[in-house]
């Protein structure tokens, strides 16, 4: 379960039953379950159609309220879901809260100076995991092949 069938990430909530099985004083070993353990792990994972998850995290930035348009308009580039906004305990100031992949948040510090001439700032949580959509993760099993071999 550490190196997943995707893109060789690690697995999560997975569940197996043994419907049926015998040991015979001879033949049976330890080897030969965690052998028949492994290629059955190999063999019937993809047929459960595994995804690739991604971490989620809240995200709280506090603006000049005249540069909320642009946190806004640059939300949505990096996946991100607006929640709402709140007045901040600053006068002028507006809070945007939202959803964003961790991701996405990498070079966010530098965009937000850029769209706030250097007065605003964000705090961010990773709250929960969700399921990488379909053109992203195909991208991600693709490259992690291309570097496996």
């Amino acid at each position: 379960m550490e190196h997943g069938v995707l893109a060789g990430y690690p697995m999560v909530n997975l569940a197996a039953e043994l419907y049926d099985g015998s040991y015979h004083e001879v033949d049976s070993n330890e080897i030969s379950f965690k052998l028949a353990a492994r290629l059955a792990y190999n063999a019937g994972l993809p047929l459960a159609k595994p995804v690739l998850l991604e971490p989620i995290g809240t995200l709280r930035v506090v603006v000049p309220s005249d540069y909320v348009g642009d946190v806004y308009g640059d939300l949505p580039k990096r996946r991100g879901r607006i929640m709402g906004t709140e007045t901040a305990e600053k006068n002028g100031y507006t809070v945007v809260l939202a959803e964003v992949p961790k991701a996405e948040m990498a070079d966010y510090v530098i965009s937000l100076r850029a769209m706030t001439q250097g007065r605003g700032r964000f705090d961010y949580e990773v709250v929960r995991y969700e399921e990488v959509p379909g053109p992203i993760a195909q991208k991600i099993i693709e490259e992690a092949k291309k570097n496996a071999e």
